[in-house]
């Protein structure tokens, strides 16, 4: 399998949809689609005070329907797969997320990927949904999802979260294939699930090819166990970075939109890279992130705790040619798709206007380096 980027459509307003053609122009492996309530950047900060992009967007929680995004995508692309990075099964029941992907796949023509994961807190339990056991509930509601598919007439199921009685999802498949189903997961419960049911991967969190690697070993493995082909499972990632020289990232991390990196990591992974949290020792992460719950002093006295060097040690930074040598080594450790996320694009209106094009350059390195390796 060669190594092919992946391009990222905005479920945000302003609404980018004039990007698909470009997006379906045969560069890329496939088109992502995130699905939110609210964005990870804390509210209280983006404000004029903080970030001149909050001088064109009143707020970073302007999120769309993403599975009704995908669904324009879907009509409006001939040739891409397009997948959704990702959709929670907290939100959404798996009867209906089961019944969206057979809809989305007709509407594309056999191009839709249904990428799940387990949810996060700031889309979950500000909205009244139970976000206890994120994990059991994740996991059966995959087997509720391929239950409806593959059963020939009415289902019956009793589970812990879900119960069906005489439920039946009659409409056939696209060309007699079901979706591909990718998942998000880093810890081992969910890397094993992933090796159980999904036909690709994306870690959330997995901040050095040896992790990778490894993650990606307990993947294939439970996939072996499971009796499913381990190599049929695409490795993907989407990998956070800043593109620019010495004097730009020095500017960049000034920034208190770009020193939120941080409070997507876990104190544990922090603590690896030989740093303390400034959160406190406990930190989980996307677990416990709530944007909006985030004060003005709060986030300020974070800002003022954190060590930048933690950001420029876990994520690919530097000119592109220098990060394009970092994600080589994901390359090596086995990864197939990538999507860059330039962080430095939060560090103001500057960075933003260049980021697409600085991204590109490092996926046309990235494409040199790997092509005699992974064509």
């Amino acid at each position: 399998m060669k190594v092919q980027p992946a391009a990222f459509l905005r479920t945000t307003l302003p609404l980018g949809l004039d990007m698909l053609a470009q997006y379906d122009s045969g560069r890329y492996h496939s088109i992502w689609l995130p699905d939110h309530m609210v964005s990870f950047w804390p509210e209280s900060i983006w404000t004029p005070e903080f970030t001149d992009l909050a001088t064109v967007s009143p707020s970073p929680h302007r999120h769309l329907d993403g599975m009704a995004v995908a669904a324009a995508a879907a009509v409006l692309t001939r040739t891409t797969p397009i997948v959704t990075t990702v959709v929670d099964t907290v939100r959404r029941h798996p009867a209906m997320l089961a019944q969206s992907a057979l809809t989305l796949d007709h509407l594309s023509r056999g191009r839709f990927v249904l990428g799940l994961g387990s949810g996060e807190l700031e889309n979950t339990v500000p909205y009244g949904f139970d976000f206890e056991t994120p994990v059991a509930r994740f996991e059966e509601a995959i087997r509720v999802i391929k239950m409806l598919w593959e059963s020939d007439g009415p289902v019956d199921f009793e589970g812990r979260f879900h119960r069906l009685e005489h439920a039946r999802l009659d409409t056939e498949p696209y060309d007699g294939r079901y979706p591909p189903i990718w998942i998000g997961a880093a810890g081992p419960r969910m890397l094993r699930i992933t090796g159980r049911y999904a036909d690709g991967w994306w870690p959330n969190g997995a901040y050095t090819p040896e992790d990778y690697h490894q993650k990606l070993t307990i993947v294939r493995e439970a996939a072996e166990r499971a009796g499913r082909d381990p190599a049929a499972i695409t490795p993907a990632v989407t990998q956070i970075c800043l593109i620019g020289d010495d004097d730009e990232i020095a500017e960049m991390l000034k920034a208190p939109l770009v020193k939120a990196i941080i409070l997507l990591i876990t104190a544990d992974d922090l603590r690896r890279f030989g740093y303390e949290h400034p959160m406190g020792p406990q930190w989980r992460g996307v677990q416990d992130f709530d944007p909006v719950q985030l004060s003005r002093d709060k986030i300020i006295r974070f800002c003022e705790q954190v060590d930048t060097r933690a950001i420029t040690d876990i994520f690919p930074c530097g000119t592109p040619k220098q990060v394009a040598h970092q994600v080589k080594g994901f390359c090596d450790a086995g990864m197939r798709v990538f999507k860059l996320m330039e962080y430095g694009s939060m560090a103001g209106l500057r960075f933003s206007a260049r980021s697409a094009d600085k991204v590109r350059e490092t996926e046309d390195e990235i494409l040199r380096l790997v092509g005699a390796e992974h064509g």
